[in-house]
C-alpha cells in the first residue's frame, strides 16, 4: 500500500477555517477528530513493517490488506483502517485487537460527571454533546461499577495508630429495596493525624443510626490499627458515648453543643425561642466550667418549670458537654462541635440530593466515595491553626501522641 503524504499545514490551515466557520474542536464531526485518524493509522502501518521485518521471512509473511475498526477516544467516534498480515501473527501495540477504545479519557470523564451528582441520563447527554458518543446505562453501571474494588480496598485500609481528634456522626439516604423505598444509613468517621491532616476514616452501610452499629464501627477501627484516640466529638445519641468509651477507655467523649442546642430548641415555643436559646449559649461561651454551671443554673431558675425536659437533657449529658472546657481555646474549638464532619456531609448531599432514591446500596456507595475522593483532595495540607492545637495537644497528651512511634 503506497502511503499517502500528509500535508500537515494544509490540514492546520483547513482547521482554522472550520473552526471560525464553528465548527467543534472534538464529538463526531470534529476538527482534529481527521488528525487523530491519521495519526493512529500511520502508528499501526509502522508497526506491521517492523513486524514483517522482524520475521526474517517475508516471503512468507505478508501485507494482507486492511480492515475497518470504529473506536471511541476524547474526540469522537473514529473510523480507522488497520492492516493485516497474512499469517494473523501481527498483534498492534497502538490499538491492541478488540479495544474500542483508545484512551481511558471517556471512562475518566464518567466517574467525575458520577462523582459530581449528575445523573445517567445527563451524563448521557453531556457525552453525546462532548464526544458524539452514546452510552447505555447498562455501560454506565459497567464503568461505575469499576471503582467498587477500590472502594472496598479504601475501607479495608490500614489506620494510623493513634488520632487526636475523632468526629463521628451519620447521614440518611434513601434507598429501593425489593419494590420499597427504605431508609437507610451511612455511618462516617472524620478524624485528623497527628501532622494535622483530615481524612475521611471510613464510611459503613447500615440500618437506621443506632448505638449497636456504632459499636460495630468502633471495633473495625480497632481492627484496622487504630490503638487510641485523645478526643471523640459525638452527637448525644443514646448509648454513643458508651460505646466508644467501651472501645476506646482512654477516650475522652465531647458531646456536640450545637446538637444540644438543637435538641433544645424542638421544645421551646417561639416567644421563647430568642430569649431562652440567649441564656443557654451562656453555658458554652463561658470562660471555665464554674461559670458555665452557674450560667446553666441561671437559665434553669428561668425557664426550668416551663420546659424541664430541656434541663433534663443537660443535666443528664452535663459531663460529656464540658469535656472542652479542660483544654485551651486552640483545641476547645475544634472539639466543641460536630462541625468538620457536618461540613463534609455538606459536600456529600451536595452531589446527591437530585436523587430521590438510590437503585441500590451500591449506587449509594460509589457516589459518596467519590465525592470523599475529592473532599480529601480539598483538604491537602494541615488545618487551620494545627500549630496552636499541636501545642494544647502536646501539653495534655504528649505521651499518647508525640513518642518516637507517632512523629
Amino acid at each position: 500500500m503506497k502511503e499517502e503524504k500528509f500535508d500537515f499545514e494544509a490540514f492546520a490551515r483547513e482547521a482554522g477555517k472550520q473552526l471560525r466557520e464553528g465548527k467543534p474542536f472534538t464529538g463526531a464531526d470534529g476538527v482534529f477528530t481527521p488528525l487523530l485518524k491519521r495519526i493512529l493509522e500511520a502508528s499501526l502501518e509502522g508497526e506491521l513493517d517492523e513486524h514483517l521485518e522482524d520475521s526474517r521471512k517475508p516471503a512468507q509473511n505478508r501485507r494482507n490488506g486492511h480492515t475497518s475498526k470504529s473506536l471511541k477516544s476524547s474526540l469522537g467516534n473514529v473510523e480507522i483502517s488497520t492492516p493485516r498480515d497474512r499469517n494473523s501473527t501481527f498483534e498492534p501495540q497502538t490499538v491492541p485487537k478488540h479495544q474500542r477504545s483508545v484512551s481511558e479519557d471517556i471512562d475518566r470523564k464518567i466517574l467525575s460527571l458520577y462523582g459530581a451528582g449528575m445523573s445517567y441520563s445527563d451524563i448521557q447527554g453531556h457525552l453525546k454533546d462532548l464526544y458524539g458518543v452514546t452510552i447505555s446505562d447498562g455501560t454506565l453501571t459497567a464503568i461505575t461499577d469499576r471503582i467498587i474494588p477500590a472502594i472496598k480496598e479504601w475501607q479495608n485500609r490500614p489506620l494510623e495508630s493513634v488520632y487526636p481528634v475523632i468526629w463521628l456522626d451519620a447521614m440518611h439516604f434513601k434507598v429501593r429495596h425489593e419494590g420499597m423505598v427504605k431508609s437507610r444509613a451511612i455511618y462516617s468517621v472524620l478524624g485528623v493525624s497527628v501532622e494535622g491532616q483530615k481524612e475521611v476514616i471510613g464510611i459503613y452501610f447500615g440500618d437506621n443510626e443506632s448505638s449497636t452499629y456504632w459499636r460495630q464501627v468502633l471495633n473495625d477501627l480497632k481492627m484496622r490499627g487504630i490503638g487510641d484516640i485523645c478526643i471523640a466529638c459525638i452527637d448525644n445519641l443514646k448509648g454513643f458515648a458508651d460505646a466508644i468509651e467501651d472501645v476506646f477507655p482512654q477516650t475522652q467523649v465531647q458531646l456536640c453543643l450545637v446538637h444540644q442546642m438543637r435538641n433544645s430548641m424542638k421544645y421551646l415555643n417561639w416567644k421563647d425561642l430568642k430569649p431562652c436559646v440567649a441564656d443557654l449559649k451562656k453555658v458554652y461561651k463561658a470562660n471555665n466550667v464554674d461559670m458555665a454551671s452557674s450560667y446553666l443554673e441561671q437559665a434553669e431558675e428561668k425557664w426550668g418549670v416551663k420546659y424541664a425536659v430541656i434541663f433534663k437533657s443537660w443535666r443528664a449529658n452535663w459531663d460529656r458537654i464540658i469535656t472542652f472546657f479542660q483544654y485551651p481555646p486552640a483545641l476547645r474549638k475544634i472539639i466543641y462541635t460536630t462541625n468538620p464532619i457536618e461540613s463534609y456531609h455538606r459536600m456529600v448531599r451536595k452531589v446527591t440530593k437530585t436523587k430521590g432514591a438510590f437503585s441500590s446500596e451500591d449506587a449509594i456507595v460509589k457516589q459518596i466515595y467519590l465525592a470523599t475522593v475529592n473532599c480529601n483532595t480539598r483538604w491537602q495540607g494541615t488545618m487551620f491553626n494545627w500549630t496552636a492545637v499541636r501545642i494544647d495537644l502536646n501539653m495534655y497528651f504528649g505521651n499518647r501522641l508525640f513518642n518516637d512511634t507517632n512523629n
